[in-house]
């Protein structure tokens, strides 16, 4: 499935299997999540898209010639030379490649990928399963760090990540309360553990300590402000947001922190796959079919998904053997 330009509709295209470069490895796709990031690609609302382009950066699949089973992420290759990546830091990468952004994604039935930037998935994990981890997970769990070690978690907007990360905090012991418009994903935010849910510009019954905004809406950074006990943190977990409104300075001050989270890195990958079964994270996934991508994002922008969607991926045209 193929974005040829930003707010087109994505093309079913038959491509020739791409051929891996040194230090690649060619995946024969089995599912691949579909992310709130994937709107912002093909809507145009970020810059520099590789185009034509396959979109899809939560990928799970087989190594051809191998049978290993791997998960390709978001960050897809950075340049290992910068300060950032000198310093641990290579989601900050001014040179980094993204898998359905700037490289191809996991909407096709085969891609290629650094190796170096593939990650193997745990145990336990059926594929369709395992896809939502490799973005929603991943993401959620980086920012569920930044956010600091505090009881009381906020979650705004209840989708593929907080679900995930809800289950992660309960584990952790934190209380979680969880701000949402739509009372579907109020209910799956009570199934998953949180204690309270309610809508997204509500006051929860307690301050907070930390909060996380996952919807991609400005105006709920004043609103987690203010629900936000004195020297807590808000963290911003998306890679666009609408624009912020103004605030006073009261809601920040008080030693309150706002902060983003960009990208990720292989170590966030590495550490929350090895933590994910000992939760265990359990993802709940709509599943649809490749040819269904642009149904499934538009569901996925009317907030009509819950949990996860996943695409499911079938390639019997090729046979990974004769590669």
């Amino acid at each position: 499935m193929v974005l040829e330009a930003p707010g087109e509709p994505l093309r079913e295209r038959d491509l020739p299997v791409p051929v891996p470069a040194p230090g690649q490895l060619l995946v024969r796709v089995a599912a691949c999540a579909v992310c709130r990031t994937d709107l912002h690609v093909v809507d145009g609302e970020l810059p520099h898209t590789k185009l034509p382009l396959v979109p899809g950066h939560q990928v799970v699949g087989e190594v051809a010639g191998s049978g290993a089973r791997v998960g390709v992420p978001w960050l897809g290759w950075t340049c290992g030379a910068c300060r950032y990546c000198r310093t641990e830091r290579e989601n900050l990468c001014d040179r980094a490649a993204f898998t359905g952004y700037t490289l191809d994604g996991g909407y096709a039935e085969w891609l290629v990928a650094d190796e170096r930037f593939c990650l193997p998935i745990p145990d336990g994990y059926a594929d369709l399963q395992a896809a939502p981890l490799l973005c929603a997970g991943l993401i959620g769990y980086r920012a569920l760090r930044m956010a600091g070690d505090g009881e009381r978690l906020g979650l705004y907007g209840f989708g593929a990540s907080a679900h995930i990360v809800a289950q992660v905090a309960r584990w952790q012991g934190r209380r979680v309360f969880a701000f949402s418009r739509a009372p579907a994903a109020q209910r799956l935010a009570l199934q998953v553990g949180a204690e309270w849910a309610g809508d997204a510009l509500a006051r929860p019954p307690e301050e907070l300590d930390a909060a996380i905004v996952f919807a991609p809406v400005g105006a709920l950074v004043p609103a987690a402000l203010r629900a936000l006990a004195k020297g807590g943190t808000v963290v911003c977990a998306g890679i666009h947001m609408s624009d912020i409104p103004a605030l006073p300075y009261e809601l920040l001050w008080g030693e309150r922190v706002l902060r983003s989270v960009a990208n990720l890195t292989r170590r966030d990958g590495e550490e929350f796959l090895a933590l994910a079964p000992q939760v265990p994270v359990r993802t709940q996934v709509e599943v649809y079919e490749l040819g269904e991508a642009n149904e499934t994002l538009a569901r996925l922008r009317s907030g009509d998904v819950r949990g996860a969607a996943v695409l499911r991926v079938v390639s019997d045209e090729v046979e990974t053997s004769k590669l």
